[in-house]
């Protein structure tokens, strides 16, 4: 919490933009998801800390409640046919310096970005081929989650 009062203080002082997600679709983003994104050093610190912090990860246009573009809402759709739907979103067209940086960090140009344990997966086309192929499922049971997909397949035998 002290880093967090640090930064904080830093970002005022420096006149950075202060990013903090918002309320999505009656979810409540608990108070440790809220980054302060000063520097480019500082930006890529804590994008570092954002995607380790939950199993899944998005940055997108928009929110999953409310997806901007296209393709945001090709990844969340993907995500919530397989039943992922806890996961942190972040969205990017709410501040610049967290657009261009998640870019910067994964050295992937394009948004939504999605990241799992912290490592990154890829943009809407990377995850769009994995539930074709059905590396999604086995992706998600890495990280302890069960694809409703593969529930529902059960189910019908």
């Amino acid at each position: 919490m002290n880093n967090l009062i640090r930064a904080t203080a830093r970002c005022l002082r420096s006149g950075a933009a202060v990013y903090l997600p918002r309320q999505t679709d009656g979810r409540v983003w608990s108070a440790a998801s809220a980054r302060f994104l000063c520097s480019a050093a500082d930006i890529q610190k804590d994008l570092g800390e954002m995607v380790k912090k939950d199993k899944v990860v998005v940055f997108m246009k928009g929110t999953p409640a409310q997806p901007m573009c296209g393709f945001s809402n090709a990844v969340v759709q993907i995500l919530r046919m397989h039943g992922v739907d806890e996961y942190a979103a972040y969205n990017v067209l709410e501040d610049q310096d967290l657009r261009q940086g998640v870019k910067d960090f994964s050295n992937w140009p394009t948004i939504p970005q999605v990241y799992f344990n912290g490592e990154f997966v890829g943009g809407c086309d990377i995850l769009l081929q994995m539930h074709q192929n059905g590396d999604l499922v086995e992706e998600l049971q890495k990280l302890g989650i069960s694809s409703a997909l593969l529930n529902a397949e059960k189910e019908s035998k």
